[in-house]
């Protein structure tokens, strides 16, 4: 029966029978759409969340990798074999700038290329650990916060598993971990 041909108290029915089910329809739609809304957040979150840890085990990656190259220009400077765990008798640098040219050297000597910035901070500025005389025994990152990566160490970092900060993972010429741990004749910085 079309609208036309029905009588007009019938009409008015199927008018508001077909605006009340729209209306119905539009109410449904809008909740999928704020549902739907909802979801996109939470999975944009979550992304977020996981790219930024994902960011900060990379600056890890890169942090042990530079903290390792700086650990073997304090030994190479300090003439320690790169293999050696027990403290050696060799002092380390009185600046970071040291090892890029030694002073002690006739000719020009480099233990380190270039200096790196700490790759968590994204500064240019290291803790050093230093010993009574001003000497540079170790390196550390001056970020803040708990290490990500708290197993699975190289032998020369073991004492990295029990840090509980960024700033007790010192890279440094071979030294008792405890004097690391709890700098008494060293000066952390």
């Amino acid at each position: 029966m079309t609208s036309a041909a029905a009588p007009p108290e019938q009409r008015g029915m199927e008018g508001t029978m077909a605006t009340g089910r729209c209306r119905r329809e539009h109410g449904f739609a809008y909740v999928l759409l704020l549902i739907a809304i909802a979801l996109l957040g939470l999975v944009a979150s979550v992304s977020l969340s996981l790219g930024a840890a994902m960011a900060r085990r990379d600056a890890e990656r890169q942090l042990l990798a530079i903290g390792l190259e700086l650990q073997q220009a304090l030994r190479s400077y300090a003439g320690i074999p790169a293999g050696a765990i027990l403290p050696a008798p060799g002092r380390g640098p009185r600046t970071l700038e040291d090892l890029l040219r030694d002073p002690r050297a006739p000719g020009i000597q480099r233990h380190l290329r270039q200096l790196y910035t700490d790759p968590l901070t994204g500064r240019a500025d290291w803790g050093l650990v230093r010993d009574g005389q001003g000497y540079i025994l170790g390196i550390h990152s001056m970020a803040e916060g708990q290490p990500i990566q708290r197993t699975a160490f190289a032998p020369t970092l073991a004492g990295f598993e029990e840090a509980g900060s960024y700033r007790n993972w010192v890279f440094g010429l071979p030294l008792p971990p405890e004097t690391l741990r709890h700098p008494t004749n060293a000066i952390m910085q």
